[in-house]
């Protein structure tokens, strides 16, 4: 999917010493190498770099269109997206399911290629369905970014996952994290799991028997029945929301009975390194699977999560245009 190249950046109004890898299409983290996915974090450090400057603009994708095409609902990885694009000053298009065609029986192939026929560049695709995003990249022109699929991946969640633990806790070789709770349904947890086992890190999952994935030790993760267990020592703990639209209603039996066995609280914490990191990729049920108090407590960093969603998409949509040479001079 990626292929290191020797480009760096020159007129882009990022300076850049190192090689940035080739991304046409950015479907998921499974395949990307150990330097790949450096690169990626170190481009989004210097994004995030722009990002606190007084004027947080590059011309770097002037007169480039990305396109937004969220057929599932989103808040943070939208947003995020579209601002990202504006401050690297794209042009951009968004496009609500809802009042779509889709919602008459058009088919996803069909909306594309309709879409595709308006001259976007790169499309930034949420669909409920794993593997649309890969279906598109197939079939249409664009640069396709997956922007969450289904169960399958959510690759920019889980590089901005990433790049917060790097920031806090540098080389994150042998460190351990521990990802707990609707492991099944997560699209957010396999693009952990993948990132964090090709960085080295030493990855625990736990949750009910019902949300562990048969067979998940074999994405590089050990699995735990109980939370205690995952959270011994943890130097990250991540949190995840129930999936209810993704499930039915047998996998647990009840919010209360949920949070009284998995949930992150001020006691349970005291198991993991007294400066654990407390990560969420949202949206928060509180009082489910993490209390207020550590949701809002010093060990958390799930606004700087959110924060660090813009760099990293700024990245990725600079990479996809580079690696298509749609890339402007500043």
């Amino acid at each position: 999917m990626m292929e290191a190249t020797g480009q760096t950046g020159q007129n882009s109004g990022i300076s850049l010493a190192r090689p940035l890898p080739q991304l046409r299409h950015l479907l998921g983290l499974q395949d990307l190498s150990r330097q790949d996915l450096l690169a990626i974090l170190d481009l989004s450090a210097d994004m995030k770099a722009v990002n606190a400057r007084r004027i947080k603009k590059l011309p770097t994708l002037r007169g480039v269109t990305v396109l937004t095409l969220f057929v599932e609902n989103s808040t943070r990885t939208r947003m995020s997206f579209e601002l990202a694009a504006k401050r690297l000053s794209a042009d951009t298009m968004s496009f609500t399911a809802s009042t779509s065609a889709l919602s008459k029986g058009e088919t996803l192939l069909d909306t594309a290629r309709n879409l595709e026929a308006m001259g976007p560049d790169i499309v930034v695709i949420r669909h409920s369905c794993s593997g649309a995003p890969q279906f598109l990249a197939q079939r249409i022109g664009c640069g396709i970014v997956n922007a969450g699929d289904g169960a399958h991946e959510h690759p920019t969640q889980g590089l901005l996952d990433v790049l917060t633990m790097r920031e806090k806790l540098g080389d994150l070789a042998g460190k351990k994290v521990a990802i707990i709770g609707d492991i099944r349904h997560s699209r957010v947890a396999r693009s952990n799991l993948f990132a964090l086992a090709t960085l080295g890190a030493e990855v625990h999952v736990a949750g009910p028997a019902t949300l562990l994935p048969t067979g998940i030790e074999q994405l590089g993760c050990i699995a735990h029945p109980r939370v205690e267990a995952a959270l011994e020592g943890a130097d990250v703990v991540m949190m995840l929301r129930i999936q209810r639209e993704r499930q039915g209603n047998d996998f647990f039996p009840n919010a209360h009975e949920y949070h009284r066995f998995f949930g992150l609280d001020q006691e349970r914490l005291r198991l993991a390194k007294p400066h654990a990191l407390v990560m969420h990729p949202g949206p928060m049920n509180r009082g489910v699977e993490i209390s207020p108090e550590v949701a809002d407590g010093p060990q958390s960093v799930i606004l700087q999560q959110v924060e660090n969603g813009v760099a990293v998409r700024m990245a990725v949509l600079y990479l996809v245009a580079l690696s298509r040479g749609l890339q402007q001079a500043a």
